[in-house]
């Protein structure tokens, strides 16, 4: 497979490090929701390299740790400086004896013999990182993010994002950042810490902009990119026509949201695009965004990611949403 990857944009505080304009999410590699071959998962890190991709996300969250060992298998035989690799930290990995037998119960098709503990202290980040690199078995990570640190604000920011920033500025990590499902408390790390980067789940999409009230100018302002993960809103834009089952934020999704979406759709049909290549679209046009990520499983998901990705999407379009109350009246918006 070949294919022209968009390109994208350095890192605004760190212009050695650029990403690719699409990137490998490898939750999947985990078993998100159901299993997935080691085969198959292979195969879909082949077909993203093939074709241009060069930035890949994991997180020992992901499969308690199935997808990190996974995806560095993937890469251990690629050129170490050819490609970005992140991972996350936060949740420490520690050992479940009596739950072995059970199915992990946050949403990967893997055994529990593991549990995650929160741990966003300085001790913490180091054992997280040590064990990722164990996991990966490559000799570093590139960008580590702070994973959901929802509700553990103090530890986060006066222990674990200085403990990566002398770790960055060590040479040791590459990048420091951040990654939620919301951008009030994103936008906080940016204006008050020494983040490099920020990943922003379902927080700016086609569907909501919320993170264009906060987020995203804080990062343009302080000179931190902006990484947008969850693009489709965990499945509402993921068809061309919604179905009536289907999910938002990993829930079954509110008819009032359905409507929404469909309607998105009906207008971005009119203009000769399918609802997931416009989902795809609306996000790279902010220039904050230095990368897109989405959760790829297999070689026929990369195609299909592919496909969307290199679509031709008219410029009438965001106009033509706008008029229809659908996207919001500001120049910024897409």
């Amino acid at each position: 497979m070949t294919a022209t990857v968009m390109t994208g944009r350095s890192l605004p505080r760190r212009p050695a490090m650029r990403l690719t304009g699409l990137g490998f999410g490898a939750a999947q590699g985990g078993n998100l929701y159901h299993a997935t071959s080691e085969e198959t998962f292979h195969a879909a890190v082949e077909a993203a390299w093939d074709a241009g991709i060069r930035y890949f996300d994991t997180a020992p969250h992901y499969g308690l740790g199935l997808s990190e060992r996974r995806l560095g298998a993937a890469l251990r035989t690629r050129p170490r400086d050819a490609f970005v690799l992140s991972t996350k930290v936060g949740r420490l990995l520690v050992p479940s004896p009596q739950t072995a037998h059970q199915r992990d119960p946050e949403g990967f098709a893997v055994p529990a013999d593991l549990r995650r503990e929160w741990d966003f202290s300085r001790d913490g980040v180091y054992r997280s990182l040590e064990a990722s690199l164990q996991r990966t078995g490559l000799d570093r990570i590139d960008v580590v993010y702070l994973h959901d640190p929802d509700e553990h604000w103090e530890q986060a920011a006066t222990q674990a994002v200085p403990a990566l920033v002398e770790l960055r500025d060590q040479g040791v990590i590459g990048a420091v950042g951040a990654g939620m499902n919301q951008s009030a408390l994103l936008t906080r790390f940016v204006r008050e810490t020494g983040v490099d980067l920020v990943m922003c789940a379902g927080r700016y999409t086609l569907l909501e902009q919320g993170a264009l009230n906060d987020l995203l100018p804080a990062a343009a302002e302080r000179g931190v990119g902006v990484v947008i993960a969850g693009v489709y809103n965990s499945g509402l834009l993921a068809q061309h026509r919604p179905p009536d089952d289907a999910t938002y934020n990993y829930q079954p999704a509110p008819a009032e949201l359905i409507d929404r979406a469909r309607r998105i759709a009906a207008v971005c049909e009119a203009h000769g695009v399918s609802l997931p290549a416009a989902a795809l679209a609306f996000v790279r046009t902010h220039p904050a965004v230095v990368s897109t990520v989405v959760g790829l499983r297999s070689r026929v998901q990369v195609a299909e990611t592919l496909h969307r990705a290199s679509a031709a999407v008219p410029d009438a379009l965001w106009p033509a949403l706008r008029a229809a109350g659908l996207l919001p009246h500001r120049d910024d918006a897409g």
